[in-house]
């Protein structure tokens, strides 16, 4: 049995997230990617006992700056993954533990709503579950350069969305 360790932190003072059914959501959703997409993704003829990765809650303020240091693009995101494992060709594994990486999340844009009409969400917390589920899909080294891989991408969300009971959140 593989252990899931996730670590939160919310910078964000407006809305204080739920950060243990986030951490319990979040696991429900990886432990359903791994199942499915294991030998497609960056896990593929892996050896671990333990996948880590992290969640941070902030502003738009800051994925504007992460974006205009780490991707040149100058513009606030809703989210920002930094998928350090599935990126790197250098990846390493340290005592059977593999680090996916962090998943940034602005919370004021999760608010605005920027993105309800594209992930069907009724409400903050489905858009936010929707954003984590995005984010882990990047963490295990799938992206959407194309319309064939973004429909895969949105497909497999929804399927693991299904796993926290999405439409009645």
């Amino acid at each position: 049995m593989t252990t899931i360790n996730i670590f939160t932190e919310n910078i964000f003072e407006s809305w204080k997230v739920d950060e243990k059914d986030v951490i319990e959501k979040t696991r429900k959703m990886l432990e359903f990617y791994i199942k499915t997409l294991k030998d497609k993704s960056c896990l593929n003829g892996k050896e671990y006992d333990t996948i880590t990765l992290d969640i941070v809650f902030c502003d738009s303020n800051k994925t504007h700056e992460l974006n205009r240091e780490y991707r040149d693009k100058d513009y606030p995101a809703d989210i920002i993954t930094f998928a350090i494992f599935a990126d790197d060709e250098n990846s390493f594994i340290f005592d059977g533990e593999i680090n996916l990486g962090e998943i940034i999340i602005a919370l004021d844009k999760v608010i605005e709503g920027d993105n309800r009409d594209i992930s069907y969400s009724k409400n903050k917390e489905q858009e936010l579950y929707f954003l984590i589920s995005h984010g882990l899909m990047h963490l295990l080294g799938f992206d959407h350069r194309d319309e064939e891989e973004y429909n895969f991408v949105i497909r497999e969300q929804r399927k693991a969305l299904e796993c926290i009971e999405y439409d009645k959140i």
